[in-house]
């Protein structure tokens, strides 16, 4: 792969959990949630984008999330749950994007706010059309995505690198 080869990321929010007397990691999704996510799902499988990769946290309702989007997409991609993106911060998804092996050119992370939201917020150095107005009004809620693009490396992955290329909340 080049170094300018084209990328995607796509940071997906779990949809919504309910609160049942369990560990917060041990959640399940809500009803709405079982609804929101296969329509994110069928909306991800819209994009066209075909993934290379899908990163999950281990938490049940990220779980739960992916199982039902996954159903809705064409091809399923090989898929890592990884324990580092349940609580993550903004430098633990970076960290995890910078492991990403250049094989992978599209990317899907299934993880929680406020990391999918920051890492958002933070890879997007400029947008397309009024995506970055309508991720900020939003708030990215539960079973929205981003989808941001950028040329590269995945170890060169940082702060301002992508453009956002598209967000999508299930309710707006």
């Amino acid at each position: 792969m080049s170094v300018d080869t084209p990328r995607r990321i796509v940071l997906l929010r779990h949809a919504k959990a309910d609160w049942p007397q369990v560990s917060d990691h041990d959640r399940p999704l809500a009803d709405r949630g079982r609804k929101d996510a296969p329509v994110a799902g069928h909306r991800l499988a819209d994009t066209g984008i075909t993934f290379d990769l899908a990163l999950c946290s281990t938490a049940t309702r990220t779980r739960e999330t992916w199982k039902l989007a996954v159903q809705e997409m064409p091809r399923r991609p090989k898929t890592v749950y990884e324990e580092r993106l349940y609580e993550a911060t903004l430098g633990d998804v970076l960290a995890l994007l910078n492991e990403t092996p250049d094989e992978v050119n599209d990317l899907l992370v299934i993880g929680h706010n406020p990391s999918m939201h920051a890492a958002a917020d933070a890879l997007a150095g400029s947008g397309e059309g009024d995506a970055m107005a309508r991720m900020a009004k939003s708030g990215f809620p539960t079973a929205s995505f981003a989808i941001l693009g950028f040329t590269g490396s995945w170890k060169s992955v940082e702060h301002g690198v992508g453009k956002l290329l598209d967000y999508w909340a299930p309710h707006d």
